[in-house]
């Protein structure tokens, strides 16, 4: 039995729980981080938005994105006391339909219907790594990213399934910075859920913004700077860290 954090990419679920992930390894739970959308693409051509991307992270192919991001999050996990899980299924920014087109120009967009059969083969490749009481938790999906979103359902459907058999648990955490830039995202999801709080002391916050660092390449993109992300996650780490479930 262990906390299991599903993160759609190479941070996520460090930026948004990784204060509470420190405190349960410290607390001596086993704790582990699942990466969905992490694997190395065969193709070597990229779709606009991936080159969009790689632009603003300062990589020049798929190959390197991936093992550069791979390693930053090695560090990370280990920075929190958790053990990553590295699955192979490919980012949003890489995925091809059956027509052989890009499935996406904009990730913050519905998952496309040729994502169904990846859908079945994520919940095939996690169901098969879960145990016995097993305490799942993922994403909200604020802010309406494909992956995250895909990630959610996903989860939620194998827990349908293992709730039973297994005796798992579902919790849902809050998609940082998604909720920074919109903090009313919430209201719906707090008519529907309710929230636990878990306190963070002051080694936790520094191994998560520490941790956090970790991930060189997304900080410009997604907080500007290290210092305003330590900022950001002080404040919204300060009375602790939310998870939801459902009544």
């Amino acid at each position: 039995m262990g906390w299991i954090y599903i993160s759609p990419h190479l941070d996520d679920a460090i930026l948004s729980a990784g204060g509470l992930i420190y405190e349960q390894a410290r607390a001596g739970w086993d704790v582990e981080i699942w990466t969905l959308f992490c694997g190395f693409p065969h193709d070597e051509d990229l779709s606009p938005i991936a080159q969009k991307l790689h632009s603003h992270w300062g990589f020049h192919s798929a190959e390197e994105t991936v093992r550069i991001r791979r390693e930053e999050d090695y560090r990370a996990t280990e920075i929190v006391g958790a053990h990553a899980v590295h699955f192979d299924f490919p980012d949003s920014i890489y995925r091809r339909g059956q027509d052989g087109k890009w499935l996406y120009t904009n990730t913050f967009a519905p998952p496309h219907a040729d994502d169904a059969e990846l859908s079945a083969r994520i919940i095939s490749a996690m169901f098969e790594r879960l145990d016995h009481d097993d305490k799942i938790v993922c994403p909200l999906a604020i802010g309406g990213h494909v992956d995250h979103v895909i990630t959610r359902h996903s989860v939620e459907a194998i827990v349908l399934n293992a709730i039973e058999e297994l005796g798992v648990s579902l919790w849902f955490y809050a998609d940082i910075p998604y909720l920074l830039n919109n903090p009313s995202a919430l209201d719906p999801i707090e008519k529907t859920m309710q929230a636990e709080s878990w306190m963070v002391a002051s080694k936790g916050l520094i191994a998560w913004q520490n941790g956090i660092a970790e991930y060189a390449s997304q900080i410009p993109l997604e907080f500007e700077s290290h210092r305003k992300m330590r900022k950001a996650i002080s404040k919204y780490g300060r009375k602790g860290i939310r998870l939801w479930h459902f009544p």
